[in-house]
């Protein structure tokens, strides 16, 4: 006989937040309900699945093997049947992860409409410049911008849009005659960027490319940091069009290169591996969508 797909759940939840205290939290549950759950299922397949000390568990290698199997199921049948539950609305709190700077300009915004429209859905927001477990953590989607610098792995990616990087500076140090004259000039590196130094502007309209080489005089890792320095007149940087549109809308800043452009990133939404999406999700999509994001 199949062992129960409850003790599955357990099982998963156990692994994914860490202790069996911190998994009857999440399931809302009691401790020893967790603890006799996982014993059972172990008693049933006849091998050991989590290692217990006394600070911590890890799975064993059965147990790591069978959580890659189970987990993306089990996420699929709870999909599956909050999208029955649901009927017309959605249900369930909705759990997104996504960039600092992004993040605030864009995606909070978003969550704001959204909220608007289904106030009987919440919504919880994680901003952070970091790479997401998101089954370990429950996302329900992860936003990243730019490129992906690693493989989705067997999360499902759908692109929501892109956008424009521009090069910025202060009124003061604008007037460069072509790219190739940045070689010079103090610039600002952004440190999560493969390549924060190299830049390739294209003439807008053809095909004439300029590579460039910059020199940082100051490298940051967030994209308000580097628009800080940039506003302070430090030097030149490459900043993405959402974090400086107000900036250039009010004179702060300029464009020094009217004419040249730049690679657009991509606006990239993840989502674990599921067959259905609940109706939270697909209308936070669509409404992303919507919005050019």
């Amino acid at each position: 006989m199949l062992p129960s797909l409850d003790r599955l759940a357990f099982f998963a939840a156990t692994l994914e937040a860490g202790s069996f205290t911190a998994a009857a939290a999440r399931l809302g549950v009691t401790k020893s309900l967790v603890s006799q759950q996982v014993a059972r299922l172990e008693q049933e397949l006849r091998t050991t699945l989590i290692t217990r000390t006394s600070r911590r568990l890890s799975p064993t290698e059965a147990g790591a093997a069978l959580h890659a199997r189970c987990a993306p199921a089990l996420a699929e049948a709870v999909a599956a049947l909050a999208e029955v539950a649901e009927g017309a609305g959605p249900a369930g709190t909705l759990r997104i992860a996504a960039p600092l700077d992004y993040g605030t300009a864009v995606i909070a915004p978003a969550v704001a409409r959204f909220i608007a429209a289904h106030p009987a859905c919440p919504v919880e927001l994680r901003l952070a410049d970091a790479v997401h477990d998101l089954m370990a953590e429950r996302l329900d989607l992860a936003i990243r911008t730019g490129w992906l610098r690693e493989e989705p792995g067997s999360y499902a990616t759908r692109r929501l849009g892109s956008f424009r990087q521009l090069l910025v500076c202060t009124p003061g140090r604008a007037g460069l005659e072509s790219p190739a004259a940045l070689a010079g000039l103090p610039w600002i590196a952004h440190a999560r960027l493969k390549d924060p130094c190299r830049w390739r502007f294209r003439r807008d309209g053809t095909a004439e490319a300029v590579p460039v080489e910059t020199r940082a005089v100051a490298t940051v890792d967030t994209t308000p940091a580097v628009r800080a320095l940039v506003l302070a007149g430090t030097g030149y940087a490459v900043l993405p069009d959402y974090a400086v549109a107000e900036d250039l809308a009010a004179g702060r800043l300029v464009a020094p290169l009217p004419g040249w452009v730049l690679p657009e990133g991509g606006v990239i939404a993840l989502l674990p591996p599921a067959r259905f999406r609940p109706a939270r999700v697909r209308l936070f999509l669509g409404l992303l969508a919507k919005g050019g994001a």
